[in-house]
């Protein structure tokens, strides 16, 4: 049952990590680790995919704008127009392969964003969001492993 609580811990950490809500995922799933309270291949998978699944909301919430416009969300949500335009300029200046680094601490999150705005397909957008989140954990789990 442990391994469970750990695993359901480390899903929840991740998802939120990966969304627009300042949080962090990595403290936890090195602490799980170090903790030995799960299985690390399945913390790793469970870490890898529900932080691709937050980047997924992220996507999703910038479809809405892009479909519907900013006007129709709460003026403080309502991201800066300026903000919004120049981080566009910059998906579309260095393209898909930007979002392997989807998984950076500063702007990784709204990058996953800006994706939505300008209709990125969903599928090769999970599949690049996975391969740099999942690349991430990895280096923290082989990290770890050096170290102990």
């Amino acid at each position: 049952m442990e391994a469970f609580w750990s695993l359901a811990g480390m899903a929840g950490a991740a998802f939120v990590a990966a969304t627009l809500l300042p949080a962090q995922s990595e403290a936890v799933f090195l602490g799980l680790l170090a903790a030995r309270s799960a299985d690390p291949l399945l913390l790793f998978l469970v870490a890898s995919l529900a932080n691709t699944a937050g980047s997924v909301v992220n996507w999703w919430l910038g479809r809405l704008i892009a479909r519907h416009g900013v006007e129709r969300l709460p003026r403080r949500l309502r991201p800066d127009p300026h903000r919004l335009a120049q981080a566009q300029g910059w998906f579309a200046r260095f393209g898909w392969p930007s979002l392997l680094f989807a998984w950076l601490p500063i702007g990784g999150d709204p990058l996953t964003f800006v994706a939505g705005t300008l209709n990125f397909p969903l599928g090769r957008f999970v599949l690049l969001v996975l391969v740099g989140k999942a690349g991430r954990y990895a280096m923290l789990w082989a990290g770890w492993t050096a170290i102990t």
